[in-house]
């Protein structure tokens, strides 16, 4: 996002709340890095003085050995992730095969939200296409058999349809922008176990948070809603082309090494990590582009959401951004500052630079500190 890019005060802040997406323990290493290595080469020295010439000699004979395991690890490391990240970066120039193949995103979802943008939407139009996507009905269905939204105890809907009904319009508006990112989250973020939950929840809170901000200020809560939980799909795409990409060239180049009997090479590909280094540099220069990139492949005419999305993506003036992105970008500072005070990752002098940055109102920050934001909260009528 330019906003917080292109601003030499806010970038680290955002940098920062990337990575705490990929794990507190990234975060924490990346901070510490420095003065761990300044205190273990003090160390290194201290012990240097305390050993006899003859220990001495040895320990550079083992340190002169284990210089050359790791540099020839590092040049395979460098081969491997150069390979790794041009092969991402050709990802993400083929826009349509990530829309199609990656994400998988089928022609129905953006025509339902299509029709419930309009004042003409009924469940009879939406039936058809939640029919067509069968992970879409399954999650209605498991929606209202949820105790909390069932009519009757002892009753099981198991009709798409009757759901669709059941849940009513209104409801709809919240529930599928929600199932539709929920379905496009990656499989698995592993290594980053809590990556995935992390994306979900940012995802609901920021759409939470855009909503009622848009309420507050008498704008299209459905539009923000849509926007803001759309505007996140990149981070999802970026996620899943990264993780994907790593998993299947490593496996190649494990196997190859197996094959060709380089035992070598073999050791140290299989002491290869993630590198949540080059994850994190693509997920904060990439994801926002990816997302409008995506949206505009939606082709929405009537849910107004990508003009906004591009704006979060390339305008770097909150003032020249539409209503709707403003309102984004003020749900987003306030996540942020949220998940990183949660971590005890911000300064009182930074949330006040990021808060103010984005123009957030105290009315506006009261209003979001008293409402959940965490939460959906749907109405059904039992009548």
């Amino acid at each position: 996002m330019k906003i917080f890019e292109d601003n030499e005060l806010l970038s680290p802040i955002y940098q920062k709340a990337i990575a705490l997406t990929i794990g507190k323990e990234y975060v924490e290493r990346e901070h510490n890095a420095t003065s761990v290595i300044a205190k273990q080469n003090s160390e290194q020295q201290n012990r240097r003085r305390e050993l006899l010439a003859v220990e001495e000699q040895a320990n550079k004979n083992r340190l002169i050995e284990e210089h050359g395991k790791s540099h020839f690890k590092h040049q395979m490391m460098s081969k491997f992730f150069t390979r790794v990240n041009t092969q991402v970066n050709s990802a993400f120039d083929q826009k349509e095969s990530l829309y199609t193949n990656l994400l998988q995103i089928e022609d129905a979802a953006p025509a339902i939200m299509e029709i419930l943008a309009v004042k003409a939407a009924s469940v009879k139009r939406i039936s058809p296409l939640v029919t067509s996507l069968p992970w879409l009905a399954d999650e209605l269905i498991k929606l209202v058999n949820k105790p909390q939204y069932r009519k009757r105890a002892d009753v099981q809907v198991s009709d798409a349809n009757l759901a669709l009904t059941y849940i009513g319009l209104e409801n709809l508006k919240l529930v599928m922008p929600t199932f539709m990112l929920k379905h496009w989250l990656p499989t698995s973020t592993s290594p980053f176990g809590a990556m995935k939950r992390k994306l979900w929840n940012d995802s609901l809170t920021i759409a939470l948070a855009a909503q009622t901000l848009a309420k507050f200020h008498k704008l299209d809560a459905f539009t923000a809603f849509s926007a803001a939980m759309f505007s996140n799909i990149g981070l999802l795409a970026v996620t899943r082309s990264y993780i994907q990409t790593y998993n299947d060239l490593h496996k190649e180049e494990v196997k190859k090494a197996f094959d060709n009997k380089d035992k070598r090479l073999h050791d140290v590909l299989v002491e290869f990590d993630l590198s949540p280094e080059l994850m994190h540099q693509q997920l904060t220069t990439r994801s926002a582009a990816v997302s409008a990139d995506l949206v505009e492949l939606m082709r929405f005419d009537r849910l107004m959401i990508t003009e906004p999305i591009f704006d979060l993506a390339y305008t770097n003036d909150l003032q020249t951004m539409t209503p709707i992105a403003q309102l984004i970008v003020k749900a987003k500072a306030y996540v942020m500052y949220r998940n990183l005070a949660g971590d005890e990752m911000i300064s009182t002098e930074q949330a006040k630079t990021l808060l103010t940055s984005v123009q957030l109102t105290k009315a506006e920050i009261a209003l979001l500190k008293k409402s959940d934001i965490d939460h959906i909260k749907l109405t059904f009528d039992h009548t």
